[in-house]
């Protein structure tokens, strides 16, 4: 077996068995094969495409290049959410603690930001003296103790994934749907969990802008979930403005708050409802929808949410009284009121433009080793549908820099649009994928 053997068989259209994969997978990140015959491979594979049985075996050949996360110690069934990002998205850190308050253990690894769309850990690092740099042994027991731990992703987690996914960011070949799908699902089955909830955005702010491929995403990752013997479920949501009216990081995590003391907006509550009624489905804590959707609920309304997410914070280092006083949380020293341009119905907003001024603000990164700045971001006064005057506020920028603040008021200004008749709100759920 020989990888320039390999590479003419994918390009003629031939499928590769699992040994080949694993062979290719394996000589690759021992450095036995170079990078120019990956870049092949992955080319041959952009243009012919893999079936069902090559996406899963690649797969679980890069899931398993690495570190398999053992979690057998922790009680109970462990649900993984993931979503695939987007702009003010900040559902983990409602989700985690609902359904953790509900006994559903979460063992979460996690990411910072990179581009226009924001970071779990950066979020969290808002909170004074909160860290992720959790011992595999701290972080079970945290699980067991608390129900919740989130840690950052190690580099023994899928390192074909990072090799791979480095070689494909510069030839051109990240737009494939095996080879997407197989790189999200990789470090979910690396992590350990029994089953997971996929949450798929689409649209301008999203990776996938169209809802088709969305749907593909989705069919295509709970297919490898459901063969690698993981229940998996996929809630397709859309991402063509903002998720809540919050974007940033230490403003997200007042968001968060808001949301968990029963007072967050409507869109938040309700993805996240949804996501956690099928993550308590998966963990057996309930026997339908609607009783799952019940229990999310109440636990909202009983406080114990919102106990749970002090509880948390405490036992990873973190201000719990962050939690219960967020003005504790950083803030920023310029703020300032973005008004309507127009009368009218909001018709859009280019959601992604959103993400770029937090970024350009000091919120986001360019490079993965930026510093930035946890206080800056923006709130949302108005979303697609409402109603507003010429000079109404639509948003309220926060800032520290005079000079990116300039930039980033202009921006906002231009990223909305506006119709003299009424604008539809459109449907967040888009679809729930099972098979």
């Amino acid at each position: 077996m020989y990888m320039g053997g390999l590479i003419v068989k994918k390009r003629n259209g031939d499928t590769l068995t699992k040994e080949e994969i694993e062979f290719m997978i394996n000589g690759y990140v021992k450095g036995d094969i170079p990078d120019y015959q990956m870049a092949a491979m992955l080319m041959a594979i952009y243009f012919v495409g893999m079936n069902d049985e090559e996406t899963v075996c690649l797969t679980m050949s890069m899931a398993h290049s690495g570190d398999m996360l053992d979690l057998s110690a922790i009680e109970g069934i462990k649900v993984a959410q993931h979503s695939t990002g987007g702009v003010g998205d900040k559902t983990s850190l409602v989700l985690g603690p609902m359904v953790a308050s509900l006994g559903v253990p979460i063992a979460k690894m996690s990411g910072r930001g990179l581009g226009h769309t924001g970071g779990t850990i950066d979020k969290l690092e808002s909170i004074n003296g909160f860290h992720t740099s959790l011992t595999t042994e701290q972080f079970i027991e945290n699980v067991n103790r608390v129900k919740l731990a989130i840690m950052g992703q190690t580099a023994d987690i899928a390192p074909a994934d990072k090799k791979l996914y480095a070689l494909r960011d510069v030839t051109a070949t990240v737009d494939n749907m095996s080879l997407i799908a197989s790189s999200i699902m990789s470090k979910k089955l690396a992590a350990g969990a029994d089953a997971i909830v996929l949450d798929v955005k689409t649209g301008s702010g999203a990776f996938m802008k169209k809802e088709k491929d969305s749907r593909l995403l989705a069919k295509e990752m709970v297919k490898i979930g459901n063969s690698a013997g993981r229940r998996t479920v996929a809630v397709i949501s859309d991402m063509d403005q903002p998720l809540g009216y919050a974007v940033g990081n230490a403003i997200e995590v007042r968001e968060v708050i808001e949301t968990l003391n029963g007072r967050g907006p409507a869109d938040l509550e309700e993805l996240c409802v949804t996501l956690g009624t099928h993550m308590l489905l998966c963990a057996g804590k309930a026997a339908t929808e609607a009783d799952a959707e019940k229990m999310l609920k109440e636990t909202i309304q009983s406080g114990a949410v919102l106990k749970k997410f002090a509880e948390f914070v405490s036992a990873q280092g973190g201000d719990s009284d962050c939690i219960y006083h967020p003005e504790k949380l950083p803030q920023a020293s310029i703020v300032k009121e973005v008004t309507a341009l127009e009368t009218g119905y909001i018709k859009k907003i280019l959601c992604e433009e959103i993400g770029v001024v937090s970024l350009l603000l000091g919120g986001g990164r360019r490079k993965k080793e930026d510093e930035i700045d946890l206080s800056v971001g923006i709130m949302l006064r108005k979303k697609v549908g409402d109603f507003v005057n010429k000079g109404d506020s639509i948003a309220t920028i926060y800032g520290n820099d005079p000079e990116k603040f300039k930039d980033a008021y202009h921006r906002m200004e231009v990223a909305y649009f506006y119709s003299k008749t009424v604008v539809e709100k459109k449907k967040l759920i888009k679809d729930i994928i099972k098979e």
